[in-house]
């Protein structure tokens, strides 16, 4: 979307406009096909390194337009939010020593990003979900200010007619929503592209959706969102319903997704997919300065089929089809899309070797016969793929049922070395990268897994956002050995810093696990909660979850007694609360919160986010904690 001139869709008039050189692309690339004008004797690789860019404390740093001023390299671009970048690597020949120039060429650019980056006391970091992100880093205030990025926003949102509800549930459940399409910004992906010709089209596509389970299983590196534990791939779920533009997910017409696996084989050829993409979904943007493909296809001229890219561009498929222009010859590539960025280039990489090997080493016997096997069988596997990875278990060609890690041992990796010979590929790379891969596999080690086996040694001691902070120091650091994944020691608290980095915000330190009353309860239920969660204050919601009130053990004791004093009977909970309760924002500085509860005179603050919902309390008792936490330190530096 950003290499054109993205307007926003306001009127019927600007839809139809677009729509009627929408359909003339699609003709134009259907005779280019037919004329034989599509590049057949080249395979090209191409990649796109999404990473999130983060400050000193570990958090995403909403810089990337400072930092782009200072590089001035147009291989580097924007992404959805402000802390978001993407390099875009120039194709190669898919021969030779390609991987490990692949590899060389991103370590140069992140090396270039660096130094920029240093002038900001700033880093990157490569994961499919930086875990430090945070409710208040995905609003509006932190998109990119760009029209076409605007202009996508208001047309997703609008279509869906309200808010984005999320719900995702692995180890933790995420229940929340959205009035933008922001959460889209959380994924940072490995993007990798496969060009091939059209004749081999429906077979490699087919292949390519086939495949893609057992490659994401073995690749997994988001398995944290908000500081729960979903996915094994998170971003699969998450990017979904991000932009998903259905405003009910169990509606009574059937309406298909914007990002989507697919739901049946190619039969006939490429345009098959973009003439289904078209007929299923209308435009969420058009643009300016329109091209007649088809006068410059008779002309003679190569067309770039601007309102075709642009439309295909708003279809996030995770085997997508591109049609693009290389050295003045049109070409058609598969997109993988797939893939998280991270651990490590030497990470990425080695998927890339196992993708790129398994796409070129389709084996004849399963040419042409995908109308004999059940497409959905392999849409739920890479459905288990994202939830469970290495441990999904996949259907397979054969009709047997495989734990993924074998399934990739036994039969895959084979296949990809061949493959990557066919291809011409160098003996070393090819050692180097799949050697990579079978130990990741033996160790079981994903990137998501190491982040799972640290949270579950820090849980012990660590708050959750400490946890986070934590990992995200630790991943920052690793990657810059360019050690593979599975060759890391777990992070530690240490890696978290000092208290600086620790308590900032009141969200780092208030407590998440509420226990509240309802207005009308009896107000018995007050002391035993209190009793039995050993707390002294304990927040009062109405039938809709709004705070209303609080009751400290202090008031609850002068009720009582004053009742038993009187004779009368108990009075429910809205009697004896506190009405006009001080709250606090949770992004709020924590020196604030001390202020608050000083110039009050109180023990403890509800915490509210900015749409004035309950989400924490912070006590007497957590300030306690946070001083031992700064003595200790002074001791230990002294």
């Amino acid at each position: 979307m950003g290499d054109f001139r993205v307007i926003r869709s306001d009127s019927k008039a600007a839809v139809r406009e677009f729509m009627h050189y929408l359909f003339k692309d699609i003709e134009t690339l259907e005779l280019m096909i037919d004329e034989g004008m599509i590049e057949e004797d080249r395979i090209r690789i191409g990649c796109e390194q999404e990473l999130c860019l983060i400050d000193k404390f570990f958090r995403p740093a909403p810089i990337a337009d400072e930092v782009l001023d200072g590089i001035k390299d147009e291989r580097f671009t924007n992404e959805l939010a402000k802390f978001n970048l993407e390099i875009n690597l120039k194709p190669i020949a898919f021969t030779g020593d390609c991987l490990s120039e692949l590899e060389k060429r991103i370590i140069n650019h992140l090396g270039t990003l660096k130094k920029q980056l240093d002038k900001f006391d700033a880093d990157y970091i490569l994961t499919g979900i930086c875990p430090t992100i945070r409710s208040t880093d995905v609003t509006l205030d932190y998109m990119t200010p760009r029209e076409r990025y605007f202009a996508l926003n208001d047309a997703i949102m609008a279509q869906r007619g309200g808010p984005s509800s999320f719900y995702l549930q692995g180890i933790d459940e995420l229940i929340t929503s959205s009035d933008s399409v922001m959460f889209e910004s959380c994924n940072t992906s490995f993007q990798l592209h496969y060009q091939l010709g059209s004749s081999d089209f429906v077979d490699k596509y087919n292949w390519a959706q086939v495949i893609s389970a057992p490659v994401l299983s073995a690749c997994t590196n988001s398995p944290l969102f908000l500081g729960r534990r979903l996915w094994r791939e998170t971003r699969i779920g998450l990017f979904k319903q991000s932009v998903d533009t259905r405003n009910n997910p169990v509606e009574i017409r059937e309406k298909m997704p914007r990002v989507y696996f697919g739901d049946r084989w190619v039969q006939e050829n490429i345009m098959e997919i973009f003439k289904e993409d078209v007929a299923s979904h209308r435009p969420l943007v058009c643009m300016n300065g329109y091209e007649n493909s088809l006068d410059q296809f008779k002309n003679g001229q190569v067309p770039e089929l601007r309102a075709l890219q642009l439309h295909n561009g708003t279809i996030y498929k995770w085997n997508r089809v591109c049609y693009g222009i290389s050295d003045g010859k049109p070409h058609l590539r598969i997109e993988n899309r797939y893939l998280p960025s991270g651990p490590t280039v030497r990470d990425q990489i080695t998927n890339s070797a196992f993708w790129l090997g398994l796409m070129n080493g389709l084996p004849d016997e399963y040419r042409g016969k995908w109308e004999k096997l059940d497409f959905d069988l392999f849409k739920g596997n890479f459905n288990n793929a994202a939830k469970t990875g290495l441990a999904s278990r996949i259907n397979w060609l054969d009709g047997k049922r495989y734990v993924a890690e074998d399934l990739i041992e036994q039969e895959l990796m084979p296949m990809a070395k061949s493959g990557l010979q066919e291809s011409g590929v160098d003996d070393k790379d090819i050692d180097t990268y799949l050697g990579v891969l079978s130990e990741r596999i033996k160790a079981g080690k994903t990137g998501s897994q190491w982040m799972l086996d640290s949270y579950n040694e820090m849980k012990k001691e660590g708050s959750v956002d400490g946890i986070m902070i934590a990992l995200t120091s630790g991943i920052s650091s690793r990657q810059k050995s360019n050690t593979p994944v599975h060759e890391w020691n777990i992070s530690t608290l240490d890696e978290a810093g000092g208290g600086k980095n620790r308590f900032q915000r009141i969200d780092q330190i208030m407590s998440r696990n509420l226990y509240t009353v309802n207005m009308d309860d009896p107000i018995d239920l007050v002391p035993n909660i209190m009793m039995w969660k050993q707390i002294r204050h304990l927040l009062v919601e109405n039938d809709e979850g709004d705070l209303v009130g609080v009751v400290t053990l202090g008031r609850l004791g002068r009720h009582y007694a004053m009742a038993r004093k009187k004779g009368d009977p108990i009075p429910p909970v809205k009697k004896i609360m506190v009405k006009n309760v001080i709250t606090i924002q949770n992004d709020a500085n924590m020196h604030d919160g001390i202020e608050l509860m000083l110039e009050h005179k109180i023990g403890a603050l509800p915490v509210l986010n900015r749409q004035g919902k309950l989400v924490g309390i912070i006590t007497e008792r957590d300030y306690l904690k946070i001083a031992e936490f700064y003595l200790k330190e002074l001791e230990d530096n002294e």
